[in-house]
């Protein structure tokens, strides 16, 4: 009785450990045709605290601010007028996919010119096209900038980024992308992360979920899925049960490394070999002390500088050779590195050698 309970008790463990690093299909590939689009266009900021363009500096300010007031029936030709409180920027969007006619979308606002700071300022009516040239959207509305300025006679301070905003909800889509979903026959899935193992794990399951062989590996990268095989409704339901299947990816070993910040961030499945480290500093100090010669008084002579360079290397402790023993697990090499007692930069240092040495099982991606 006890034992049918341990193995009772193993079966129902088992698939929840399973499920537990498993992923929605969703977060692992993107669907053929189902895209946003990038949308940009360039505008005008007006209300601004005397933190716009110059105008001498940025004549385009200048000239987009003429054409939007003779559009709105304002003569300003041959007029000479430097205002403070405009600027010109650029306006960026993405269309989600299947976006409609009077959606609204976000809108990121970003200066071009001198200007210093957006907060406070107003977008007016800017388009906003795509890659074929034509308008999608019409962004227009108050800047939620980021950031904040203040200054005086003598010293600025800024904090964050006050010269770049975002809109929320400020683009109206005034054009759809043409895209039939439903006349798909097929449909590709791409893998944001192109792994063999991964793709047929996700060839079994969707197969899995529809009963049938209706998906396909094609490479690592990409698994096909016939539609018509799949007897749903429509691609959109055909669609609607696949996003939701779990799949547990496979990843290959990385190592990430940020030479900037000095982080590292490893992949569960790094393995180090077991191998011996030895790490040391040397610290080269220079220090220049110039002695000045001076002739004696009523002497025929010019003062000279004759220059005293001082140079010394030191070595300092560092680690002795310390084993790094075989792992078989991410917390093993955590705890083999960390025996180490260095600093994350010379972390970064030991890494990139135990690379060198074949010693580090693992793509080394250094930023």
């Amino acid at each position: 009785m006890r034992k049918f309970l341990h193995i009772l008790i193993t079966c129902l463990v088992l698939p929840t450990l399973a499920q537990a690093n498993a992923i929605r299909l969703k977060d692992l590939v993107e669907f053929d045709g189902v895209r946003g689009n990038d949308l940009v266009g360039y505008g005008l900021v007006v209300g601004l605290d005397g933190t716009g363009d110059g105008l001498r500096n940025s004549p385009f300010t200048e000239e987009i601010m003429t054409n939007i007031l003779e559009r709105l029936g304002v003569n300003v030709s041959g007029e000479q007028f430097r205002p403070k409180n405009v600027a010109a920027v650029f306006v960026t969007a993405t269309l989600p996919p299947f976006a409609r006619v009077g959606g609204t979308i976000d809108a990121t606002v970003s200066a071009i010119g001198d200007s210093s700071s957006l907060l406070g300022g107003t977008l007016i009516m800017t388009p906003l096209n795509a890659a074929d040239g034509q308008i999608y959207a019409v962004a227009q509305g108050t800047i939620l900038a980021g950031g904040a300025v203040a200054e005086g006679d003598a010293a600025t301070v800024t904090q964050g980024v006050p010269t770049s905003g975002v809109i929320p909800s400020g683009a109206r889509v005034e054009r759809e992308i043409e895209f039939d979903l439903s006349s798909l026959n097929s449909m590709r899935l791409a893998l944001r992360e192109p792994d063999f193992t991964t793709a047929g794990r996700i060839e079994r399951a969707i197969n899995n979920e529809f009963g049938r062989n209706v998906a396909v590996m094609r490479d690592s990268g990409t698994v096909e899925v016939n539609i018509q095989r799949t007897n749903a409704r429509s691609t959109a339901h055909a669609v609607g049960r696949m996003e939701n299947v779990l799949v547990e990816p496979q990843r290959k070993a990385r190592v990430v490394v940020d030479q900037r910040s000095g982080t590292i961030v490893m992949g569960s499945d790094v393995r180090i070999s077991n191998v011996a480290v030895a790490q040391g500093n040397l610290t080269l100090r220079v220090e220049e002390a110039p002695l000045v010669s001076q002739p004696n008084p009523f002497a025929d002579g010019e003062t000279v500088v004759v220059p005293r360079t001082g140079a010394a290397i030191e070595e300092e402790d560092g680690i002795q050779l310390a084993e790094v023993p075989e792992t078989t697990s991410l917390s093993e090499v955590v705890s083999g590195l960390n025996a180490l007692g260095v600093s994350p930069r010379d972390m970064i240092d030991i890494l990139k050698s135990l690379k060198a040495a074949g010693a580090l099982h693992a793509e080394f991606v250094v930023r």
